[in-house]
């Protein structure tokens, strides 16, 4: 697998990697600069979608991998067709950030832009993919077959401390579909999963919905948070932020939860 991995970088010759700092970007930098050294190039787009945090974490990142790190500005907050969040927000996000990544790929003589789509991205509801795919970008993860676990055990076998740092999409996914997205509403929810984060909760989501905070843990610490956090201290902490109401959701965490609206429904991909 890796192997295979190494060839595709290997015939590519140059690449500009669109580098979020999430685990499955970091891989692909990671094998690009292993094979391609100062060829290639790992770029993160910055957005109020994408929290100051996330990317200092990628410029570490790239730091300790050696690879060459720029960061662009995107602007899909300017896109009525993204903020309104429609069931197809992804593609206008990914539309941006390829409109923006592929010109500066030819400026640069880079003649691919990667991406760390991965094989179980494929299986699930990703709009953005069809919109990578329209302005050609490669997905040398989903190309391989190589799935969330592996690139977890690739990372881990390269070394790369994060391995298992917790996936972390937009902030944008947080809201439900049709709900309007705004810059205020966005660092509001991002400062709460902040705020949780630093109660040592980190594989965690906050969705916003209206003016209530609904916190998903993974249903085996749903226990442990409420018996040792301070309750009235965290609603009044959310409050400050903006929230009304503070709820915590029985369920858990479960990935993608927000597209289950969309089950029964057929999905364009």
């Amino acid at each position: 697998m890796l192997e295979k991995l190494k060839t595709i970088f290997a015939e590519m010759e140059q690449a500009l990697i669109a580098y979020s700092g999430g685990v499955d970007s970091t891989l692909v930098a990671k094998i690009a600069y292993d094979v391609l050294g100062d060829r290639a190039l790992a770029v993160t787009a910055r957005s109020p979608s994408l929290l100051p945090e996330e990317l200092e974490d990628a410029r570490i990142q790239a730091a300790a991998i050696g690879i060459p790190h720029e960061v662009v500005e995107t602007y899909e907050m300017d896109n009525p067709n993204y903020t309104s969040n429609p069931v197809n927000r992804c593609y206008f996000c990914k539309s941006e950030l390829h409109d923006t990544l592929k010109p500066l790929a030819q400026q640069r003589g880079y003649p691919y832009v990667v991406d760390g789509v991965n094989a179980d991205d494929l299986r699930d509801y990703r709009p953005g993919i069809q919109a990578a795919k329209e302005r050609g970008a490669r997905s040398p993860l989903a190309e391989v077959g190589v799935t969330k676990a592996e690139v977890r055990q690739l990372s881990q076998q390269l070394g790369l401390p994060w391995w298992d740092k917790p996936a972390q999409p937009c902030l944008s996914s947080r809201f439900p579909y049709g709900e309007e997205i705004t810059v205020s509403k966005l660092q509001r929810v991002g400062r709460a999963e902040i705020y949780l984060r630093r109660l040592s909760f980190t594989n965690l989501r906050v969705r916003s919905e209206g003016d209530t905070a609904r916190i998903e843990l993974p249903p085996e610490q749903i226990k442990e948070f409420v018996l040792t956090t301070d309750l009235p201290k965290l609603v009044s902490a959310f409050q400050e932020l903006g929230f009304v109401y503070v709820t915590l959701d029985l369920e858990g965490y479960r990935s993608g939860k927000l597209n289950q609206v969309l089950e029964g429904v057929k999905l364009m991909r």
